[in-house]
């Protein structure tokens, strides 16, 4: 199965997102085709960076994750703390990669009912109503 793996750089208060792509993007890529990557794409922000890798199982993003230079691509990113988020999935401002199939159609007939859930059975009943002490009437409303 086709895993897609997200690393999004935030800028920081010394530097920003861009300079880190420039120092450590072609490295990243490197290791990324290295350990089995199929594509990659770099998406620019106004707050920052994003790079998404597709591997084709966890292995090997599991491999591209522990290798030494990876490791301190992520450890030098501009604010390692607040401002940089690896998971599994497309980036979070990415469009779907598959497009939706048609909407359903609107008739009459097109799923049944639900059927109505049947009533309590008589040893759930309370007490009184199994002995019909008590009737379950409707609220009266009295005019005035």
């Amino acid at each position: 199965m086709v895993e897609v793996w997200t690393i999004e750089v935030a800028d920081g208060p010394r530097w920003n997102a861009a300079s880190w792509r420039r120092a450590y993007g072609e490295g990243l890529v490197e290791a990324a085709v290295t350990h089995g990557a199929r594509e990659w794409s770099w998406v620019v922000r106004d707050w920052g960076t994003l790079v998404e890798f597709v591997f084709a199982d966890d292995e090997s993003w599991l491999r591209f994750r522990r290798a030494p230079g990876v490791q301190a691509a992520l450890d030098a990113a501009p604010d390692p703390e607040n401002g940089l988020w690896v998971y599994n999935g497309p980036g979070g401002s990415s469009p779907v990669r598959v497009p939706r199939g048609p909407a359903p159609l609107r008739q009459s007939g097109a799923a049944p009912t639900p059927e109505p859930e049947p009533g309590p059975e008589l040893w759930q009943q309370p007490v009184g109503m199994r002995a019909g002490l008590f009737q379950e009437q409707e609220p009266t409303v009295r005019a005035r």
